[in-house]
């Protein structure tokens, strides 16, 4: 064990506005393979095929291919595999997933399309477990102390003392996260002799995580597109986004202490439990256009381009310290300490790149293929600065947390393949793949600190690399007059590699679990054709 001598700030001092870091902002990078059935049947290729609703939110264009009005709307299940239920979510969920309208104005030539469609771009139904995973030479509060000892930061506030330190200032580093408080506060070991103020922190040999991620991002899609002599097809989208992500979390690590003989032995148990909410909108524009380049035959080709997602975002949390260890003024139900904290930031998500290929024969067999490139590092945290004199609100990017960013997110490439075929006009069989690449780096990790006011605002320091996507599907289709059916089901595996914190020195023994989201997904759309 050591001692650090504790300089002080409250953590109370709640700045009004901020920046989230680059793990936290990373959930609303992804986006699930979701839509009509029709669309997610054939592994979402239909960018250049076109004449589904779905296509209003990756290449529009495709909606200039409809010649009649429509509805539909689409349900159904989204199972995950290899979990245990956590704080009281299941792992088989029921989901609202697509309704929405094209409105085709028929002037011979051109032809014009009004749509709408909502759909749901993200489900962040997912539960996380890892159990039983050794740390040697590590823990938590060792890492408060590490980033102190290399002078990471150098304000702190210890409840029991007051204000002790370097404080004159009056400002709290930005390096000083919620966790660093509760166990400056919570695990608070130590007293007062000639050197000041100091506390002890202890290694841990086990810990255990736990995770219930929920909530959504919607998409609300508002489209106009067309079609000039059935060669070019044209289209433009406005996207409006709702985001509402709650994740509770418990991170559980057992201590060891030095006894009188300088034996190590169990010193007991402390808990960290996290509540987040992160809320707000966003809005994009999405333009595509798809041609026919020869006269008399049906293969296209298709290109589209997305603006960044422009997020206007609140995150808070509630977070927790249960201290059971031997330290503790109550050992058997444990000392509680808390911290809360609210803030408001931007997010701006980078450009996305599309090509895609369709191909028809007669009415019986239809082939899609589409590629997508986004970089991932291209992603911006910014921080809200107030408003200028004409009353519009400012903002700058968050350079800490930018090259952060730079360093842990990848190019990711998205690749889609689909084969749709008829044996009858009434009936259609689809099959699809769809892959994504790894969008984290194999080395990145989760920086606690980075001087950023994304890190100071970090009340957990778990992260996860998370490795490619595939995902396989399948469907059928059934036409009686205006009314369609479709089916469609969806099985998706992401791999990656669970880090409880970063390792923050040579001798850190700190295992890793590799984790996974392994999930099912049955959908039904019914449509109808006026």
């Amino acid at each position: 064990m050591k001692k650090i001598v504790i300089a002080a700030m409250a953590l109370g001092m709640i700045l009004p506005v901020a920046a989230q870091d680059t793990y936290e902002s990373g959930r609303l990078l992804d986006q699930d393979l979701n839509g009509t059935a029709r669309y997610v049947g054939m592994g979402g290729a239909m960018e250049a095929l076109g004449a589904d609703i779905s296509t209003i939110s990756t290449n529009p264009a495709g909606l200039g291919l409809i010649r009649h009005s429509q509805v539909s709307a689409s349900f159904g299940f989204v199972s995950q595999k290899d979990v245990q239920k956590f704080d009281n979510l299941g792992k088989t969920n029921m989901s609202f997933d697509q309704a929405g309208f094209v409105y085709n104005v028929d002037f011979e030539e051109p032809y014009l399309n009004f749509a709408f469609n909502y759909h749901k771009s993200r489900n962040f139904d997912q539960i996380l477990n890892v159990a039983d995973h050794q740390l040697s030479n590590a823990s938590l509060n060792g890492l408060t102390h590490s980033k102190y000892m290399n002078n990471k930061y150098r304000l702190y506030y210890d409840e029991r003392s007051g204000f002790v330190g370097r404080a004159s200032d009056g400002y709290r580093a930005y390096t000083y996260n919620q966790f660093d408080d509760l166990n400056v506060n919570g695990l608070y070991m130590g007293g007062v002799d000639d050197e000041g103020t100091y506390m002890d922190y202890n290694d841990a040999d086990m810990y255990n995580f736990d995770r219930a991620h929920r909530g959504w991002i919607n998409n609300f899609d508002f489209s106009i597109s067309g079609s000039q002599n059935d060669r070019l097809y044209w289209g433009v989208t406005v996207g409006l986004k709702d985001v509402n992500y709650k994740g509770y979390s418990e991170y559980a690590e057992r201590l060891n202490r030095l006894d009188e003989n300088g034996s190590v032995v169990d010193a007991g148990m402390v808990a960290y439990g996290d509540d987040r909410h992160i809320k707000g909108t966003g809005f994009d524009v999405t333009a595509g256009i798809i041609v026919r380049p020869i006269e008399n035959s049906p293969f296209r080709v298709g290109l589209s381009v997305a603006t960044p997602t422009f997020y206007d975002l609140t995150s808070e949390n509630y977070t927790e310290l249960c201290n059971r260890t031997v330290y503790a003024d109550d050992p058997k139900n444990g000392d509680m300490f808390s911290v809360a904290e609210k803030y408001d930031f931007k997010y701006y998500t980078p450009w996305k790149f599309g090509v895609s290929l369709g191909h028809t024969i007669g009415q019986t067999l239809a082939l899609g293929l589409s590629y997508q490139y986004t970089d991932y590092g291209a992603t911006r945290n910014r921080v809200k600065d107030g408003y200028d004199g004409y009353g519009d609100e400012e903002s700058y990017t968050d350079e800490p947390m930018k090259r952060n960013a730079e360093q842990v997110f990848k190019g990711v490439s998205t690749l889609k393949a689909g084969i749709e075929i008829k044996p009858v006009p009434v009936l259609a069989v689809r099959l699809g793949y769809n892959y994504v690449s790894a969008a984290y780096d194999e080395n990145g990790y989760r920086d606690m600190s980075i001087n950023s006011l994304g890190a100071m605002y970090a009340s957990t320091a778990d992260y996860v690399n998370w490795k490619d996507t595939n995902r396989f599907t399948c469907g059928l289709g059934f036409w009686a007059g205006r009314m369609n059916i479709d089916l469609a089901y969806q099985y998706s595996v992401t791999n990656g590699v669970f880090h409880p914190f970063q390792a923050y020195d040579k001798s850190n023994v700190i295992n890793t679990a590799d984790v996974s989201n392994k999930r099912h997904q049955v959908l039904l759309t019914l449509g109808y054709t006026f």
